[in-house]
């Protein structure tokens, strides 16, 4: 760690030694090349293809072109100076059909990335499933059948047989949440299904996925290899008494639905009928896997919901009704600053959410897998992307996380979402997280304001106070391919 000047140090904050710092991205977001090398095909490219499923008709065959351009992205994850990099692999670039022989030139891909990462001192995060399931086994039923679950413990196998002794770190399901209510229940992602049943027996399948993928790897991969899983749990914060139940059961219905099962509770009374699965899908030793301990969780944060007493008929400003709970609305305060995607921006809530995780979980590990920030990014006439509003937005958040842990949560790292402008799902190319601007015309990665920030953040362990970005220590190299931050 570098050693700090007084006057350099003056009201900054230290995170504790060994704190990880990483960043991420996943497969469909970034890799592109979705026709080649013997890839099948998943529920995000024939998503992606229907008409009217995604902003403009965006899709990720392309992207970032990161599976051509990955040596180039490592130049970008080195010179951050961060210590870990997330990304998940494509399913059908693996199994094509989720299921049977492997595709030796898809794992091959991954073989690379692996070493690649290595070789600069980077630890690779794996995570196994990330939402591109193979459109073969959605043909058979999806995530709403068993069958899933039992392939993703297939793919874990395989995975943890040929990149087990390398990589670092390993998470089994990327928000299974989303998973099952964005793409079964409202159709708004892959496969856009919109079928309560099917959203709650994909909620256990999920969950069943997550219990054979850990056991696949715990029997494939060194011992003493940490293995976890990510969620995204949402904190619903009730404004007055009107509002206290239906907060206490969109809690139940979107977050301990899936954090409860992981800590022996089973699935919540609370939670309203048609988000339970249905028992007849629960089989016996079903429950026993899913609470299997796991080394840490992961914590995917970006705003709080906040509700209040409101009348439907008679919305005032800031007010959305909440589905199922005529009379409570969700309420965003008019003078609280936002995302470009209308999320307030609310640090002490990850501050809360990471003490409410920590005392459900009994303190297992913590690790925040994805916080970030999208914003109006565009580069200047002199190649720069100025974009203080994420630098604010991450001092803020990790201000927050450090409360949390002076509060005695045991957290132990943080990975920025995204490492770089990528396909944002249905919202397509509208939204920009990243640390580095992508010109997808031209696939030019350009360095923002904030990865400067982010580097010195990372290399030293010191948290600057506001304002302090100016006296960084951390250049920035000009929009070139393959531009980098570099020690200054």
């Amino acid at each position: 760690m570098e050693r700090l000047t007084g006057s350099e140090s003056a009201g900054m904050r230290r995170f504790p030694k060994g704190f990880l710092w990483g960043t991420g991205t996943s497969s469909y977001q970034v890799e592109g090349g979705v026709a080649e090398d013997g890839r099948g095909l998943s529920i995000w490219d024939v998503f992606s293809h229907r008409h009217g499923s995604t902003y403009r008709g965006d899709t990720g065959d392309v992207a970032c072109d990161s599976y051509h351009r990955f040596d180039q992205d490592l130049k970008l994850i080195r010179e951050l100076g961060i210590g870990a990099y997330r990304f998940s692999v494509s399913w059908p670039r693996i199994q094509p059909d989720g299921r049977g022989p492997v595709n030796q030139r898809g794992l091959d891909y991954y073989r690379r990335m692996v070493a690649g990462l290595r070789e600069a001192g980077v630890l690779p995060v794996l995570t196994v499933y990330h939402w591109d399931l193979p459109q073969a086994l959605e043909q058979t039923g999806g995530w709403a059948a068993r069958e899933t679950a039992e392939r993703l413990g297939e793919l874990a196998a395989i995975l943890g047989a040929e990149l087990g002794s390398d990589v670092g770190a390993w998470i089994t399901i990327n928000e299974p949440q989303q998973s099952a209510h964005q793409g079964y229940r409202i159709g708004t992602h892959a496969p856009g299904r919109r079928d309560l049943a099917a959203a709650a027996a994909a909620t256990h399948h999920l969950m069943l996925g997550h219990a054979r993928a850990l056991g696949a790897l715990r029997a494939s991969i060194p011992a003493g290899v940490p293995v976890g899983t990510t969620l995204d749990p949402q904190p619903y914060i009730p404004l007055d008494g009107e509002s206290e139940l239906a907060a206490a059961v969109m809690d139940a219905d979107f977050n301990r639905m899936y954090l409860d099962p992981l800590c022996g509770r089973g699935y919540p009374d609370l939670a309203r009928a048609e988000m339970l699965p249905d028992e007849r899908l629960i089989a016996e030793g079903d429950m026993d896997a899913i609470s299997a301990p796991i080394d840490f969780l992961g914590i995917n944060y970006y705003r709080p919901h906040h509700l209040r007493r409101g009348d439907w008929n008679d919305l005032r400003l800031g007010e959305a009704p909440l589905p199922g709970f005529e009379g409570v609305v969700e309420y965003f305060d008019p003078e609280q600053p936002c995302t470009t995607m209308g999320w307030p921006i609310v640090p002490e809530g990850l501050t809360e959410l990471l003490l409410n995780v920590h005392r459900q979980t009994g303190g297992v590990p913590l690790y925040i897998t994805e916080n970030g920030c999208a914003a109006d990014d565009y580069p200047t006439s002199g190649g720069l992307v100025e974009d203080g509003d994420r630098i604010e937005y991450l001092r803020a958040h990790l201000a927050a996380a450090l409360a949390a842990i002076d509060a005695g949560v045991d957290l132990r790292g943080y990975f920025y979402w995204s490492l770089m402008d990528n396909f944002e799902w249905a919202l397509g190319y509208r939204y920009r997280f990243g640390l580095f601007y992508v010109d997808f015309a031209t696939q030019v990665r350009t360095p923002k304001r904030s990865a400067s920030w982010y580097a010195q953040v990372a290399r030293t362990g010191c948290l600057p106070p506001a304002g302090a970005e100016a006296r960084s220590g951390v250049a920035v190299a000009s929009s070139v391919d393959g531009s980098v931050c570099r020690q200054g």
